[in-house]
């Protein structure tokens, strides 16, 4: 009895590992994503090529990314949205969304928090779309690679 029970708690354990915050990341394809943010969340097809040139850049198309900046503040999800935005384990922030909200593949609320982002703030808001989607010749022509 003891080591039947004793088993099944180290396959719980694998299990909670294995099927843990990290197992449920997404990297999305290129156009893939394109696609998604064109029909299910109303991205503008006339921005659509820098924000995939800013997501590429800032989380590689990684849903579940996460970066430490210098100042201690937290860059979370696909579009790297700055903690200050969210709150954790309840909504608040600018955006009043749970953090952990920005980290989902399904990217309604993230998706939501970048555009208003970007109505207020422009791309300017994120270094990855200065330092590498600024000159209008770094961006992709999704037209031609995906069709859009």
């Amino acid at each position: 009895m003891r080591a039947a029970a004793l088993a099944l708690f180290y396959l719980a354990l694998v299990l909670g590992v294995l099927c843990g915050p990290g197992a449920l990341a997404k990297r999305y394809l290129r156009c893939e994503l394109a696609r998604k943010l064109l029909d299910q969340h109303g991205f503008e097809r006339s921005l659509l090529s820098n924000w995939i040139c800013l997501l590429e850049h800032e989380s590689e198309l990684e849903t579940t990314r996460t970066t430490t900046n210098p100042n201690g503040s937290r860059s979370l999800g696909l579009f790297q949205i700055n903690s200050r935005y969210c709150q954790e384990g309840r909504r608040g922030g600018i955006c009043n969304v749970k953090c952990e909200e920005l980290l989902d593949e399904n990217l309604r609320e993230a998706a939501v928090c970048a555009r208003r982002i970007q109505t207020t703030d422009g791309f300017r808001h994120w270094s990855g779309w200065q330092r590498y989607c600024r000159n209008t010749q770094n961006l992709p022509n999704l037209k031609v690679i995906c069709g859009i």
